[in-house]
């Protein structure tokens, strides 16, 4: 998934502008929403969220307003000029219902700016970084509405309690889908122990509790081992499964993380994973605070990339070690770098098809060839989240 995947406020506009025109229900006049992605003349072209590309006529009659990202309705709306809109603005096209037949006229627009968007998107990002949590679900009880996660594995693992409130917002991803405007509205008995789940909200001293404000769940497979073949015509890979010793066959989308570990710090990860995270210098997996540490406390954002709401990932760490943030900072890679032989960690989703990679880490051979790193890493857990799941 790329970093510029949609996050949670994408979603928030589509229920934001639908409902601003929910009282105007009973008109005929159809409507749309979708990026701007060309505006030439007075016509806007348009793509919806499903794809569609539509052109519209703005002509000098049709209300163009603003509205802030967040905002609960047009009263603080300002009035704009056609001129103002440009490529990347989100907009709520209203078409005239009298405009001749055959043609495509705007009777109302009203944008949120990219500009504003982007702030958005970022204040929500280091909500995520600061407040949230991600791993295991490892059990649910939905009568006191508590949530039980592990996080990381090994001597890393810890246990994190996620309490529910009926004002907390819960999603789930869609089958195959890691978009987050996609996820949906889903009761807390549609998680289960296995889910990959992340949340955001206020944390207890310690770090092993929290009130969620939000959560996103959602069902991933990890599959770690070695590449015997790669189809670039296909953009797909067999990976050979450590965990089942079963060949499994894993397409590469235009949304996949693809990234490579370096080697020192994979020997350094595979170390930690062993239970010797005091054996090597540099700080890596030092207590924080420990002479030579530094390295900052787990609870990365969702998804530890590039900001917005989780993302599938690899999970987060513990003891002033994050792995999450080691992950997210390794270099990106193509698939045309990825080599037979090789080994690889896949987080992904999986349909009859086969898996679809979510994030793809290389040069994790030092981890898959530790035995006790290697065993811990099938339950390695991930920071998935979200809410960087999907633009």
């Amino acid at each position: 998934m790329k970093s510029k995947m949609k996050i949670r406020i994408l979603v928030l506009v589509a229920a934001l502008m639908t409902a601003l025109f929910s009282a105007g229900a009973q008109t005929a006049a159809a409507r749309f929403l979708g990026t701007v992605t060309a505006v030439n003349g007075s016509t806007l072209t348009v793509k919806t969220d499903a794809g569609e590309v539509h052109q519209v006529d703005v002509p000098a009659t049709a209300s163009l307003k603003q509205i802030e990202p967040g905002a609960k309705d047009l009263s603080a709306a300002q009035t704009i000029e056609f001129k103002s809109l440009t490529t990347g603005d989100r907009v709520l096209v209203k078409l005239d219902p009298n405009a001749p037949a055959g043609a495509s006229t705007a009777i109302q627009v009203v944008a949120m700016k990219q500009a504003d968007l982007a702030k958005k998107q970022e204040k929500e990002r280091e909500e995520w970084q600061r407040d949230g949590v991600g791993g295991l679900v490892k059990n649910v009880d939905t009568g006191s509405g508590d949530i039980v996660i592990t996080s990381g594995a090994g001597p890393l693992a810890r246990t994190i309690t996620i309490h529910t409130t009926k004002s907390t917002v819960l999603r789930r991803y869609a089958p195959v889908s890691v978009r987050f405007d996609e996820a949906k509205a889903a009761p807390i008995d549609q998680i289960h122990a296995g889910d990959q789940l992340r949340a955001r909200g206020a944390k207890k001293e310690g770090g092993t509790e929290i009130t969620a404000d939000e959560a996103i769940s959602g069902s991933f497979r990890n599959v770690s081992g070695l590449i015997p073949s790669i189809d670039a015509a296909s953009s797909t890979l067999v990976v050979k499964d450590l965990a089942t010793k079963k060949p499994v066959t894993v397409h590469i989308t235009a949304d996949s993380q693809l990234r490579q570990l370096d080697g020192q710090m994979a020997t350094r990860l595979a170390a930690i994973l062993n239970g010797n995270a005091g054996g090597f210098g540099g700080g890596a997996g030092r207590p924080q605070g420990a002479p030579g540490g530094g390295m900052p406390p787990s609870g990365g954002g969702p998804g530890g990339g590039p900001g917005g709401p989780p993302r599938g990932g690899f999970g987060g760490g513990v003891g002033g070690f994050d792995a999450q943030q080691v992950f997210s900072r390794a270099p990106a890679i193509k698939f045309a770098d990825l080599k037979k032989g090789q080994a690889v960690m896949v987080v992904a989703t999986e349909d009859a098809s086969g898996a679809t990679a979510i994030t793809l880490l290389a040069g994790v051979e030092p981890l898959l060839e530790a035995p006790a790193a290697s065993q811990n890493l099938l339950n390695w857990s991930l920071s998935s989240g979200a809410p960087d799941a999907g633009q």
